[in-house]
């Protein structure tokens, strides 16, 4: 060791000898916040050791951002050296919170004297030894206690008080002494970690979206705002709480697609909603076509009537007719011979979509201008976004404009579109995303499903990846709903809203079971919706309206399908059918769901269920009452039985009634 190094070490307090470390939840080494919902607890686990047979003591130490004082909580030893402890996450915002331990001087001597009086030793030493302890504790107490402790400390020095053994092991006198520890030498953890907390929403919510231009009773005509508003008790009566609107702002001319995406568009082609901006305004606008910011916030009124709140799609992307093209064409990237580069995914092309260059040198110019476009809709009453594609644009840039937003504005939340590679879909939730779509879509079979919500559910992502589950999108016909026909969207109708707190549908496309693709082998819709006119036949016979509806009300009226936590997946003899409970914490509501993932066939098989996960008595009997279809069935031990016929209802929503003995005899509770 050099002399440099023996100078360094001895700058340092050496007197310290506890570690604190492995802080959880600690996302990317403390790099970005793990997220909580309002009302809920952090509970926070951390290892706090020390050399030899000392023991030591630990608090959870917290704040509400920007408070600058530190409010404490106890933390417990679970075993192993491994402590926990929690508090309450109370309000919207950003809390703050780390751990810091010392070494229990006086547990360690309470202990210490209690084994040596078991083993029979004189323990007049340890006696004084425990009445400076207490005195010293008395010199850091409040008054009250000050004189407490003054006095036990009395009690311990005076040989001949036949109580000094009983004060000495009084846990009267532990618990205050302790109150008062020595920190000189305390260690802090050397991190300050962070947690946000959401609105209650951002867990659990049911998304519906809609074109509000195809919302016109009449065939053929351009709908308005006002006729998306006379569409909203069509939405309420299904059970959805949120509804999302593609972009409603003006839509280009140049470059504009037809039908099915054609390059070339007639002069009645009303374009893609997504290439935003024309002479009549841009991202702040909305499409003459549609309606007036006045329709829009009679729009939000009316939705709010209903319990239903709207989400605005934000789609950070111009049309060639948009303002900015012409007052920030430095925002755009140009090629070598001037003209601006349009959007591509090969071998798909949007020459109607000018992307923003998030490499402009004027980038903080960018940057405030697209944060003023979120806070103009907020200020119009706007608290849901969902964010078309953000794994196309700067990752730095999200995590500067949704903290920005988030700072004045905590009950804003954020939906991540982005369906692309798992870790930079993780990284855009760690940097501030409310809500994330995930590869649900494309899950279909029981180990792809078990696999995906396991990892979703059961490590480290779920401290800040909430699922939006979505068995359908505008772009996206999976090819199990091309197939599978009515019983393909009943299932993924289940799965979603069963699996998922938050999960959503591209409506009335869903419920009338849209499945007519654009060409073989491909996900897009034929006629689709982003490039023309709709008319839905919303009284249709063969609509799912009633079936959502059914499902909707299910999770309203039952807890443990309004939050990820508390999933269990249980064994299934049949490879077809798929079984899992949602409980909440306390058991005090459990859900099982039986699920046929064979749209053809009927499955028939036996379940095995965890008993001791859903904190059920192997031996006793319960009632499984099947929420969708009303049947009642008695189920004794873990072994059940079950036959599902994909046309009629492919699945069984069972809620368990525990059995409990009466005066007269036995009786279910609800």
């Amino acid at each position: 060791m050099f002399a440099h190094e023996h100078v360094g070490m001895l700058e340092r307090e050496g007197r310290t000898r506890v570690v604190v470390e492995r802080v959880r939840p600690e996302i990317d080494c403390g790099a970005f916040p793990a997220k909580r919902i309002v009302g809920e607890s952090v509970v926070v686990e951390a290892d706090i050791f020390t050399d030899g047979h000392d023991l030591v003591a630990g608090e959870l130490l917290y704040r509400r951002v920007p408070e600058e004082a530190w409010r404490r909580q106890p933390m417990k030893l679970l075993g192993n050296d491994r402590w926990r402890g929690e508090f309450p996450a109370s309000e919207l915002g950003r809390y703050e919170y780390t751990v810091e331990g010392w070494i229990d001087r006086f547990g360690t001597w309470r202990t210490t004297l209690m084994k040596r009086i078991d083993s029979g030793h004189d323990v007049r030493a340890e006696f004084l030894t425990g009445a400076g302890l207490m005195e010293e504790a008395a010199s850091r107490a409040a008054h009250e206690d000050a004189a407490k402790l003054h006095d036990w400390a009395r009690v311990l020095c005076d040989v001949g008080d036949p109580e000094r053994g009983e004060t000495a092991l009084a846990d009267e006198a532990a618990d205050l002494a302790q109150r008062y520890p020595d920190r000189r030498f305390a260690v802090r953890y050397g991190k300050e970690l962070s947690v946000v907390v959401d609105r209650v929403k951002a867990r659990y919510s049911t998304w519906y979206e809609l074109f509000p231009r195809s919302c016109s009773s009449e065939p053929g005509r351009h709908g308005t705002l006002r006729d998306c508003e006379a569409r909203l008790p069509y939405i309420a009566a299904m059970g959805f709480d949120v509804l999302y609107l593609p972009p409603i702002h003006p839509i280009g001319r140049t470059s504009r697609k037809g039908k099915n995406n054609e390059g070339a568009a007639g002069p009645e082609d009303v374009g893609s909603p997504w290439a935003i901006g024309s002479e009549a305004g841009g991202h702040t606008s909305i499409h003459p076509e549609l309606g007036t910011m006045d329709d829009f916030e009679r729009l939000m009124a009316k939705a709010q009537g209903h319990g239903i709140e709207i989400a605005l799609d934000l789609a950070l992307q111009c049309s060639p007719d948009h303002p900015y093209v012409r007052q920030h064409p430095e925002w755009f990237r140009k090629r070598p011979d001037g003209s601006i580069q349009y959007a591509e995914n090969p071998p798909k092309k949007y020459e109607d979509i000018f992307p923003l260059d998030f490499e402009t040198p004027q980038w903080r110019e960018l940057w405030v201008e697209l944060r003023g476009v979120v806070l103009s809709w907020i200020a119009h009453g706007v608290r849901i976004f969902r964010v078309d594609n953000p794994h196309t644009k700067a990752l730095a840039f999200w995590e500067w404009m949704i903290g920005e937003v988030k700072a004045n504005h905590p009950d804003v939340l954020f939906l991540a579109e982005s369906f692309t590679r798992p870790k930079l879909m993780y990284r855009l939730a760690k940097l501030g995303f409310s809500q994330s779509y995930t590869y649900f879509t494309w899950r279909n079979t029981k180990p792809e499903l078990t696999n995906y919500f396991r990892e979703l559910t059961e490590t480290g992502a779920r401290e800040f990846f909430r699922p939006n589950l979505w068995p359908n999108t505008p772009d996206i016909l999976p090819e199990y709903l091309q197939v599978g026909g009515r019983a393909a969207f009943m299932i993924r109708l289940i799965l979603a809203a069963t699996l998922g707190a938050n999960y959503g549908i591209y409506g009335p496309a869903f419920e009338l079971c849209e499945n007519s693709v654009r060409q073989p082998g491909g996900e897009e819709y034929l006629n689709s919706e982003k490039y023309e006119l709709k008319h839905w036949d919303l009284a249709s016979t063969s609509s799912l309206k009633e079936l959502i509806a059914h499902i909707n009300r299910i999770r309203r009226e039952n807890p443990a399908l309004q939050s990820d936590a508390g999933l269990q997946f249980h064994e299934t003899d049949n490879p077809a059918v798929i079984c899992y409970s949602k409980t909440t914490k306390d058991l005090s509501d459990i859900i099982i769901v039986v699920c046929n993932l064979d749209a053809f066939h009927t499955q028939t098989g036996w379940v095995n269920l965890d008993l001791a996960a859903l904190g059920l008595d192997a031996g006793r009997m319960f009632q499984a009452h099947d929420l969708l279809s009303d049947g009642r069935y008695l189920w004794n031990g873990a072994r059940n039985y079950f036959e599902l016929t994909p046309e009629s209802l492919p699945a069984h929503v069972m809620k368990v009634r525990k059995w409990v003995r009466t005066e007269r005899d036995f009786d279910y509770y609800f």
